[in-house]
């Protein structure tokens, strides 16, 4: 289906994690108020895709997979937004499809003229400067997100959700540590929920250990609109530099993070009272299978005393059974 002569096409490409999709969200709506009378299309990961539906981040959001062609109704759109990365692929992709108008990243192996890539800015800052330097004004502290429309489990409401897992080797924090904050979470009379991925589930139970009811480990139990209605029912989230942590900003739950190998002027939660960034220092490999060394030196005791002095927020959602 193309698009109607009287409604331009707009497509922005972000197929990538969870992460990535949430700290484009200030980027999404900034292209919703700059082209209203568009029809946008979001191409986005499969797993992220039914978040991104519900949150209304664009008319139409397409699954896709990182540097796959556009269909090819999707061509000869009026302006490709390319929100993937700063590569000669992505570029030359988005120039494929023949758009009228390409926003991206200067690349000179690509053809492709535009702002200038800066090494070290932070993720939200640098989609949002891509589109006010290309002429559409955005917000960078446009992040929160409405709850999706459905129950989180009892478990969940009020508690305090340990999310231990990361897509790399080097921002997993070890489980072990991870099992002493839900000991001190549960000795200071809290709930836990312990969520992850279905290939997370045994690192998941070995954190839960006999201190957390098997029905309050998620981890293998929810897709992407599950976790996001177990983070909005929640207390406080704590968590790695992964797509949980970026998911307690949006839902606006109170959150530890633990950083390294990369850096929270990076990556990190808005500086705010009810999120903590916690880093030793360093950066590192962000894609090496061992645990970062900074992310090694932030030991227990700091985690719980961030968790002793953060708020409890009110469950903002109604949990079903």
């Amino acid at each position: 289906m193309t698009a109607p002569p009287d409604r331009p096409l707009l497509v922005a490409l972000r197929p990538l994690g969870l992460g990535d999709l949430l700290t484009a969200v200030p980027a999404l709506r900034a292209l919703a108020r700059h082209f209203p009378a568009h029809r946008r299309v979001l191409v986005t990961s499969p797993g992220v895709a039914p978040l991104a539906r519900s949150a209304g981040l664009a008319d139409e959001v397409r699954e896709g997979t990182p540097l796959a062609p556009l269909p090819q109704d999707l061509h000869g759109a009026d302006l490709v937004v390319n929100l993937h990365g700063r590569g000669p692929q992505s570029s030359t992709l988005a120039k494929a499809s023949r758009p009228r108008r390409l926003v991206a990243f200067a690349n000179a192996e690509a053809g492709v003229a535009g702002p200038t890539w800066r090494a070290g800015e932070h993720e939200v800052r640098r989609w949002c400067r891509l589109l006010s330097e290309s002429g559409i004004p955005a917000d960078p502290g446009d992040l929160r997100l409405l709850p999706p429309a459905r129950p989180a489990p009892p478990e969940a409401c009020g508690a305090t959700v340990v999310h231990p897992g990361a897509a790399s080797g080097a921002r997993r924090w070890p489980a072990e540590r991870w099992a002493a904050v839900v000991r001190a979470e549960r000795a200071a009379g809290r709930a836990v929920v312990v969520t992850g991925g279905p290939d997370e589930v045994a690192l998941a139970r070995a954190v839960a250990g006999d201190t957390v009811a098997p029905e309050a480990v998620l981890a293998g139990r929810t897709d992407v609109l599950d976790l996001a209605a177990v983070v909005a029912a929640a207390g406080r989230v704590v968590s790695g530099d992964t797509g949980v942590a970026h998911l307690a900003t949006a839902l606006c739950r109170p959150s530890v993070v633990l950083f390294g190998p990369v850096a929270p002027d990076e990556w990190g939660p808005p500086d705010r009272p009810d999120h903590v960034a916690l880093w030793a220092g360093g950066r590192g490999d962000p894609l090496a299978d061992e645990p970062d060394p900074g992310l090694l030196e932030i030991a227990v005791d700091d985690v719980v005393a961030a968790l002793r002095g953060l708020p409890v927020a009110e469950p903002g959602l109604p949990c079903g059974g």
